[in-house]
């Protein structure tokens, strides 16, 4: 049994959802979160938002699947990622579970 972690903005929801199912994740849990990225060493010529701190409407997700079905799920997050044509990408991890009840 694996634990996946996925965080993305808000507006690729959807998506991830796509991906999961396509994946056969049938259970998962998700939460609105807010993401923070701190850019305050960042060039201000480089910084898009003008400030030092940007917040943003995220979602986290995380779901126990069978250790069969992660390396799909990555594929799928990495061609999703590659296609991106915005810095913001969706970001996953993978977890052992050793043991679970």
């Amino acid at each position: 049994m694996k634990l996946l972690i996925i965080t993305a903005i808000s507006s690729f929801d959807s998506e991830v959802k796509r991906m999961l199912k396509q994946s056969d994740v049938k259970t998962f849990t998700y939460k609105t979160v807010t993401g923070f990225k701190d850019l305050s060493e960042e060039a201000i010529e480089s910084n898009w938002f003008g400030s030092e701190s940007n917040e943003s409407e995220s979602i986290l997700y995380y779901a126990f699947v069978k250790k069969e079905k992660v390396d799909l799920f990555f594929q799928l997050i990495d061609i999703f990622n590659e296609e991106q044509k915005t810095a913001s990408h969706i970001h996953v991890a993978v977890l052992n579970i050793e043991k679970s009840n």
